[in-house]
């Protein structure tokens, strides 16, 4: 039986540059005049309902999510601008409203008589109070006016850095070119998506900055020259970049300043699970003191293979292993020590099988059911999913609409991520507003006479990816403040970390593979190889292969969005990128300059936040090991799980949520003996 008509029609795209204007306008205003009714509330009137369900209402107004993702994905030039200079509009005026002095002093008028009456309020209801609260004191309103004044003006053209920063990267559409020769080695599927065009009498492909096109190089290109320069190329794409990172660090430092933090770090910190910078620079010091014999044993046994093959081919041998040289003989050290063959496992992994595959593995997990839906989007390529509870038979049964976007085309976002367009909440009337999300990914796009084929890499990011639009679609929450993966930055990959896991079950493997020309699944062998890729005990008692240098580069990479934010001055950030790398990451850049400047996170809302991504993986092995390792398929942990972990959202603490699901305090022993074959490491 079919599920009923939904609830709620799927949205607009169609929109012009001329209408992104005018929504964005109207989208302020409304929330302008909410604003001045609540900064105009007599004293006795400022309660609960009157005040805080108020600015709860405007906040769901100012979240038009669609235009960030116009900006990341939308074929046209002149819609992505308007939606670039609307979102800056809508920055500055959230800007100047978090520095409304009378607006905040209702605030806390309301709170202060919601304690004096005594009346009594839920868990999210005394939760939104709090936080409303909080956002006031971060924001500077108890600094001078003076100051006050300087403090907005800062935090608008930090804004305005920030957002040109991104807009950089997602205009960058640049390429290096090689001839057939020095693409040696490269699967001939993958030069096929190339563009070949003529250059000095002679035939040249073009190789984009987008991870479909570069990765398959660096992992497979033989020359080491062609991998240098075409790493090169990556990372010295968006020198455009230098000016504007420098500008955004300085902003960042003064308007920590003026808050009184001693630096940035402290200040994004201080609401994430890890509270202090301090807390942060502890914990990437204990994962790489751990690590770093590790990592010295990986790039020992790497540039072994290098010295050997460069000795078979007659090539010059330095003794240095460079960062454009792991790819190649991470790939080559995989397939030697587990006989696994990477193009034989890509082989079984066509999208048209795999993305409907993974998406009934969730089903079944979580309970729920997609249904291909008709509606406008912004690309031919998009699909369109209708979300219902896995046996719906009213319009309540309905959960959300999901995008998927899984194709690379130019001038499109060139990573993969969720965006969480529309969330969900209740509304006045007493009805729900359901919530809309978007995946963006860049997958291999099909050839002639070949379907398009994921890598098990691909496979793996793409269940990660859908773990956060399963957050997104299964929150359940009264405020839109705490739907979905508003949860700290810290704790917010463990869910979609955790899911990972299945991508390496043998029986998982099976289930969402099949060959693109015999149509059969992994075979046992295939299957149990890649679990071992992850889970092999190599003799430095690692579980998992080359985890020494994989690891490394995280660190690497968030000490250095650590460091910028906590020193009090500028540097040669390249240099310092560099460094880090070498000392750290155990990798040499050579003569490489400008990855800073392509460094997008730390424009985008995840600055002082790739630590997280370690620090979750703390909670996402404890929330596997504990519940899933058993059973990773049984729908009643994956209920446990929808009801435990996805439903609160950010409505409840995120300690608390991680202590109901486990039925315990978190601990890091799980992820401390998966990497490392021991029980010790500390969070903080």
């Amino acid at each position: 039986m079919s599920p009923p008509t939904p609830p709620q029609v799927s949205l607009k795209w169609t929109h012009t540059p001329e209408e992104v204007k005018i929504w964005m306008q109207e989208a302020i205003d409304d929330y302008h005049a909410v604003e001045d009714r609540v900064a105009a509330l007599q004293p006795d009137d400022c309660t609960f309902e009157s005040l805080a369900l108020a600015l709860a209402e405007a906040e769901r107004i100012t979240i038009v999510e669609q235009l960030p993702l116009y900006q990341n994905v939308s074929p046209s030039k002149d819609l992505r601008e308007a939606s670039d200079a609307a979102a800056m509009l809508m920055k500055n005026f959230l800007v100047d409203s978090s520095m409304r002095l009378d607006v905040f002093r209702a605030k806390q008028v309301a709170k202060a008589n919601i304690k004096r009456t005594g009346k009594a309020l839920s868990e999210e209801e005394q939760r939104l109070v709090e936080k409303t609260i909080l956002d006031g004191s971060r924001a500077g309103l108890a600094l001078p006016e003076a100051e006050r004044e300087q403090l907005t003006r800062l935090n608008k053209e930090l804004s305005q850095a920030c957002g040109e920063f991104c807009s950089n990267c997602n205009e960058e559409n640049g390429h290096v070119s090689f001839t057939l020769e020095e693409l040696k080695g490269v699967p001939a599927d993958v030069i096929a998506g190339y563009t070949k065009r003529s250059e000095d009498d002679k035939d040249v492909y073009d190789v984009t900055f987008q991870y479909p096109d570069m990765l398959p190089l660096l992992k497979c290109a033989e020359n080491p020259e062609t991998r240098r320069i075409a790493y090169g190329g990556f990372e010295g794409r968006l020198a455009v970049n230098e000016p504007v990172l420098n500008k955004m660090l300085q902003l960042r430092r003064q308007v920590a300043k003026l808050l009184g933090y001693a630096s940035w770090a402290d200040y994004v910190t201080e609401v994430k699970m890890v509270k202090t910078a301090k807390g942060v620079e502890k914990f990437l010091s204990n994962v790489a003191d751990q690590l770093h014999p590790i990592g010295l044993k990986d790039r020992e046994v790497l540039l072994a293979l290098k010295k050997t093959e460069h000795e078979e081919k007659g090539l010059p041998f330095d003794g240095e292993f460079y960062v454009w040289d792991n790819k190649y003989y991470e790939r080559m050290q995989v397939e030697k020590s587990l006989s696994l063959d990477q193009q034989l496992v890509k082989e079984h992994f066509p999208v048209p099988v795999v993305v409907p595959a993974i998406l009934e593995i969730y089903q079944t997990l979580l309970g729920v059911q997609f249904v291909e839906s008709e509606g406008e989007t912004w690309h031919p390529d998009v699909q369109l999913y209708a979300v219902w509870e896995k046996d719906a038979t009213e319009p309540s049964d309905f959960l959300g609409y999901l995008y998927l976007d899984i194709y690379p085309r130019e001038f499109k976002f060139s990573g993969a991520a969720v965006w969480p367009i529309v969330p969900g909440y209740d509304m006045a009337n007493g009805t729900r507003r359901y919530p809309v999300a978007a995946m963006v990914a860049n997958l291999a796009k099909p050839i002639p006479g070949r379907p398009a084929l994921m890598q098990h890499s691909d496979v793996v990011t793409f269940f990660h990816e859908i773990g956060h639009a399963f957050h997104e679609l299964l929150s359940r929450t009264r405020f839109a403040r705490f739907h979905g993966t508003t949860v700290a930055l810290d704790f917010g990959e463990a869910p979609s970390q955790m899911l990972e896991n299945w991508c390496y079950e043998p029986k998982v493997l099976q289930r969402m593979s099949s060959h693109y020309e015999t149509g059969k699944p992994l075979d046992a062998d295939l299957a149990e190889s890649i679990r071992k890729r992850r889970y092999a005990h190599l003799p430095y008692h690692s579980r998992y292969v080359n985890v020494g240098l994989s690891y490394l580069t995280q660190v690497h990479f968030s000490t250095f969005d650590l460091k910028v934010h906590v020193d009090e001055e500028s540097a040669d950030y390249t240099k310092l990128w560099n460094d880090i790398r070498e000392s750290v990451g155990l990798l040499k850049s050579g003569p490489l300059r400008g990855a800073p400047y392509t460094f997008d996170h730390i424009a985008g809302g995840y600055d002082v936040g790739l630590y997280g991504y370690m620090y979750s993986l703390v909670f996402a092995a404890d929330m596997y090991a504990t519940v899933f390792q058993a059973d990773p398929l049984d729908p009643e942990r994956g209920r446990r799980y929808r009801e435990k972990v996805l439903r609160p959202g950010s409505s409840k603490d995120e300690s608390d949520i991680l202590k109901d699901f486990l039925g315990r305090e978190p601990n890091a022993e799980a992820f401390a003996q998966q990497l490392f074959g021991t029980h010790t490491l500390s969070l903080a």
